[in-house]
């Protein structure tokens, strides 16, 4: 296995996150009810750990990506692309989707964080299509 791969596939997977989330953030709060100040930001600071568990999680995620695609032959960027994306919609994000519907959380924080899944596993198939 390539740990380079692996690594830059993660790193790919966690900057489009970030991106999502910049781009979501006021719907994305106010959908997983977090209270934020007249100025929209969080009333609770953003913990250091959440960072250190979502890289983590991110690396778990590409490395299995990365095994099962080898195993599975998938070569290629478009290959590599069309499965991450379809780990997103067809894995991830049927599963959170469950929980939110069991947690009766609002259906917009199953759109936006199924969202993120999807387009999150599409970066970190099509890095992985590179190597």
């Amino acid at each position: 296995m390539s740990y380079l791969a692996v690594l830059a596939s993660a790193a790919a997977g966690f900057g489009i996150g970030a991106l999502w989330y910049m781009t979501f953030a006021g719907a994305w709060m106010k959908a997983a009810g977090i209270e934020t100040d007249d100025k929209g930001q969080p009333v609770a600071d953003g913990s250091f750990w959440s960072f250190v568990v979502s890289g983590i999680c991110m690396i778990l995620v590409a490395g299995m990506m990365r095994h099962v695609f080898a195993m599975a032959g998938i070569d290629g960027i478009k290959q590599s692309l069309v499965a991450g994306l379809g780990v997103g919609a067809f894995f991830i994000t049927p599963w959170v989707t469950m929980n939110y519907a069991y947690a009766m959380r609002p259906k917009v924080l199953s759109v936006i964080d199924g969202g993120y899944a999807i387009f999150g596993c599409g970066a970190i198939g099509l890095v992985l299509g590179l190597f």
